[in-house]
């Protein structure tokens, strides 16, 4: 039997293989972030297709971090009931879920939240509003609490994001952070907040539970995070006792090294964070790699190759969430995803992402 699909545990979490979707913006929450049963069908869908490890997809942990249309949040009691049913929807067909907490920062929007965008540092010609000290101890308690509600609703674990340019990442990027306090300037000061929010997840949440973070290997722009950097936040973050790091690259406002690059053509062209992986598996905590990965082939290697503990996908299981169960049955041919980005550019309708091109078919 293949390495892949072999039982493994981060942690507590015991996992039937080494499969991960990757957290993805359903858009399928109710108008202010809440469970609707199109969002448990979708957890449903992907648990029966055999995804060891569903993270669901970013959840604000403040009505000002929203990110986007129909975003699922987790900012309130209210919504424990309706992610219960979603958890134990999945543990009824076998499955594992983590729920990604995460704040959108300069990404969210006055006119979706009715609020002024939070920023690490001002931003020239753009209302927002800098994050003071005070602002900092209310983020990292929401956080907090978040992790909290989540545990209270059955989720397996939890994932801090910080990748992408989101909140967390912002905090880690030169890009983003000139700030000249604590939590400016060194790559000591910038990732701050990260333990500070991963000591106040972990008094939360207890010493058993699973807490992972999605972090950056590079920002992959000028002035961004470094190869070196990240290294820095992931040891440091291992030595309090994270659990395992999801890796990723890139920025939302890059358009050449965007996290989900499209013209993956061949197997070459696959894990395109891999070489940055190698540095990683010397932190000493499991790793799951993420980035244009769509053949079996290729996920076998990263494994094999102790390039990588996990494969994440998000993409292939938007067009195919049977994937999994397809190649353990023996059909190890790639994924049909063509890797345009078309399914991200279906959230202005109802229906939330979806493959255009299966659509069609």
């Amino acid at each position: 039997m293949s390495k892949l699909f072999k039982q493994t545990a981060i942690k507590s979490m015991v996992l039937s293989n080494r499969f991960v979707r990757s957290a993805t913006y359903e858009g399928m929450a109710t108008e202010d972030g809440a469970v609707t049963p199109r969002l448990i069908n979708k957890m449903v869908e992907l648990a029966k297709g055999d995804v060891g490890l569903i993270i669901s997809s970013h959840a604000y942990v403040r009505p000002d971090g929203q990110a986007g249309l129909r975003q699922m949040g987790i900012y309130k009691d209210e919504f424990i009931p309706g992610l219960r049913e979603m958890t134990e929807a999945v543990h009824d067909c076998g499955g594992k879920i983590v729920m990604q907490l995460s704040h959108a920062g300069r990404f969210s929007t006055g006119k979706m939240t009715g609020q002024t965008p939070l920023v690490v540092s001002e931003v020239p010609g753009k209302e927002c509003h800098e994050i003071t000290g005070r602002d900092i101890q209310e983020l990292i308690a929401a956080f907090a609490d978040g992790a909290g509600r989540a545990k209270d609703a059955g989720f397996d674990g939890v994932q801090m994001h910080s990748a992408h340019g989101y909140l967390l990442s912002q905090f880690l990027s030169p890009v983003f952070n000139r700030r000249m306090d604590a939590y400016g300037g060194v790559i000591e000061n910038r990732s701050r907040i990260h333990m500070e929010v991963y000591r106040a997840i972990r008094e939360t949440v207890g010493e058993d539970y699973p807490v992972l973070i999605k972090l950056n290997c590079s920002d992959f722009a000028d002035n961004g995070l470094t190869l070196d950097e990240s290294l820095q936040v992931a040891c440091l973050l291992a030595g309090l006792g994270l659990d395992a790091i999801e890796l990723s690259g890139g920025l939302l406002t890059s358009s050449k090294y965007f996290p989900s690059r499209v013209g993956i053509k061949a197997e070459e062209d696959e894990a395109y964070f891999s070489e940055e992986a190698r540095h990683f598996k010397n932190v000493g905590i499991p790793l799951i790699l993420v980035g244009g990965i769509r053949s079996f082939s290729v996920a076998e290697h990263l494994v094999e190759d102790e390039v990588a503990d996990y494969i994440s996908m998000s993409r292939p299981l938007i067009r195919e969430p049977d994937l999994i169960n397809r190649w353990r049955s023996g059909d190890y041919s790639s994924s049909e995803c063509i890797s345009d980005n078309n399914c991200f550019r279906t959230l202005d309708s109802d229906k939330g992402v979806y493959c255009k091109v299966k659509q069609r078919i």
